[in-house]
Parts: structure tokens; sequence; C-alpha cells
């Protein structure tokens, strides 16, 4: 199995590796869409998250790693021995990629052939959304993904459930994961359904300072040479980072934003103009992600300044008249909301 690289050893990429300590604080925040220059890092943040996540509790032999003593959002197996005590055994958070070329079957599982032709039994093969579940979904260059499968995404990403009715099966199995999507804007843009399924956005560049051009150069060498003595290196700093996430998961019950900041989330998507109210939910989840990850027990102005881009400059509307960069209409708002 190859090695990954260490999240924690990432140079730079500040917005990027925030939004994704986020969704592991929370994942109701949403997925996260990274979209940016080539080789600036996207796919090594993503496959590098495991590792920076704790283990999960899951019931033994399960394929879909459901919750031990959890009746709501497991399988149908599962919510029958709810009663009864399962085996538990620990697996890593699944972190899954999903192929540009993959099939529908191999996304949503099938009828498996190899039972139904030795033993003559209909049973079903679960696919990616399955493995993926209560952990996260990647998808490299998401803004290429066949339509098919876009529309497929969009219904088990709103109801966090995989119906699978084929080849005479009809099975119903949860499917709650985050969505992580990378790309690059200039290969195509994104179905907007699609877009609006992503809690936070990433831009990410090409770095300018030359010291952190070495810096990343060096690192990437160094693991390429001896991916297990650089893991070993920088394990660590990647444990800190896990106990971090941890923290600040047991943190985020009790903190709770008041009526004061509350009111300058919606100001603020209303003066842009954002659809609907999921740009103020998300962005409420975002501020109690981010102060929870500072040791804080209140959110402060500056975590609005911090994570207000993130979750709102993939939600704004086009406007002919204003040729202006969404990063810059967002800071224009918050000027106007939270003066400095």
């Amino acid at each position: 199995m190859a090695s990954t690289y260490p999240f924690a050893a990432i140079v730079g990429q500040e917005d990027m590796v925030l939004a994704i300590q986020i969704v592991a604080v929370d994942p109701t925040v949403g997925g996260v869409l990274v979209l940016g220059d080539r080789g600036t890092g996207k796919s090594t943040a993503v496959r590098g998250l495991a590792d920076v996540l704790p283990p999960l509790k899951v019931v033994a032999g399960c394929p879909y790693g459901c919750a031990p003593g959890a009746s709501a959002g497991s399988c149908v197996q599962c919510q029958a021995g709810a009663s009864s005590k399962h085996k538990v055994e620990i697996r890593p958070v699944p972190v899954v990629d999903l192929p540009l070329g993959a099939t529908e079957d191999r996304v949503v599982g099938a009828l498996d052939l190899e039972k139904a032709l030795s033993q003559g039994v209909k049973s079903f093969a679960p696919g990616l959304l399955a493995q993926a579940n209560r952990g996260f979904l990647y998808i490299d260059e998401v803004n290429l993904l066949e339509d098919h499968l876009v529309d497929l995404l969009i219904d088990v990403a709103a109801s966090g459930e995989n119906l699978v009715e084929r080849e005479g099966l009809s099975v119903r199995h949860p499917a709650r994961f985050v969505l992580v999507g990378s790309g690059n804007p200039e290969e195509g843009e994104l179905r907007p359904q699609l877009l609006d399924r992503f809690g936070l956005s990433v831009e990410v560049k090409t770095p300018q300072d030359l010291t952190q051009r070495v810096e990343v150069v060096r690192r990437r060498d160094q693991f390429e040479r001896d991916p297990q003595a650089f893991r070993s290196t920088w394990a660590a700093a990647n444990q800190k980072l896990r106990n971090k996430i941890v923290a600040a998961r047991k943190r985020l019950p009790d903190l709770t934003l008041g009526d004061e900041m509350l009111h300058r989330c919606a100001d603020l998507c209303q003066r842009l103009g954002t659809d609907g109210l999921r740009a103020e939910l998300t962005l409420m989840r975002s501020l109690r992600a981010v102060a929870a990850l500072a040791g804080r027990k209140q959110v402060v102005v500056d975590d609005l300044r911090r994570v207000a881009p993130l979750v709102l400059r993939h939600r704004l509307r086009r406007n002919p008249l204003d040729d202006t960069g969404s990063d810059a209409r967002v800071q224009r708002a918050l000027q106007e909301v939270v003066p400095t």
C-alpha cells in the first residue's frame, strides 16, 4: 500500500488546510471544494487527511461501517440487532477515491456476480458510496464528472442514503459522507446543483514566495526518497494535529453563537444576495468549528472574517454589472458588516 504524504507536512495553503480541518471537526458543515492550479497539493492534502482523524468504532463485519448501538442511520442488519450487543472493531476513517471513469455499478453497488454464478444467490456487492459511509468521498477533477454521476451524488448527499433497485435487488443503506472535490476551473465549471452541496470552497494558487517554494520541493523530495522515514519525522506533528481535532470535537457541543453574531451572519449573506438560508447555516457551523479548533469557548469577529470567504465565495450570483471577483465582493461586504 502506497504511503500518504503527512498532512502536517503541507507547506502553506492555509485556506485549504483550515477548510479540511473544519469539516473534520464538524462534518455537517458539508463538503470542501478545492479549485486551483495543478501541482499545488490538492490531492495530497485530501489523501493525507486519514492520518489525522481518530479511528472509528464500527460493528464488526458491517460493510457500511455502522456505529455500534446506533439505530438511526444504520443499515437494516445493524438496526435489527441494535438491541443486542454487537462485536466492535476499530477502523480508520475511510477516505475513498471516486475515479472519473467509474461506472454507476461501481459507485452505487450492484448484484454480486460471483455469488450469483457460483451459489445461485442474489447478493448485494456494496459500491464506493458504501465504503465512504461515515468518512470522506474524494473526487479529483470533479468538474469533469459525468452528469449521471453528478445527479446520483446530489441525491445521496441530500438524503444520506443510497437506494439501489436493479437486477431484482432492492437495497437501502446509509451513505453519509463528506464530499471533497478538487479540480482546475480552466477545464470546466461545476453544475450549480453540485456546487451548492459543498459547504466550503477554497482557491489555491502556486506559491510565489521563493522560500516557501524551495521548502515544498525539499519536503517532497525527502518524502519520495524515503517515505517511511519522512512519515516518522512528521508523526509527532500529525498526532498533535489529531489531538487538536479530537479536542475541538469535544468542545463543539458547548459552543453557541450569540444573537449579535447570528445577525451579522444574516446581514452579510443578505448583502451578498445568497439564495436560501444554507449559507447562514454553513457559516454558523464553520464559525463554531474554527472557535473550537482555536480552543475558545466563544466565536469572535475575527472568526467571521476568516471563514466568510470560504463559505460564501462559491454562492454568489453573477452580476453582469459588476465584474469584481467573488473574494473582493465578500471582503467588501465584510467591511460593511464588521468594519476594521
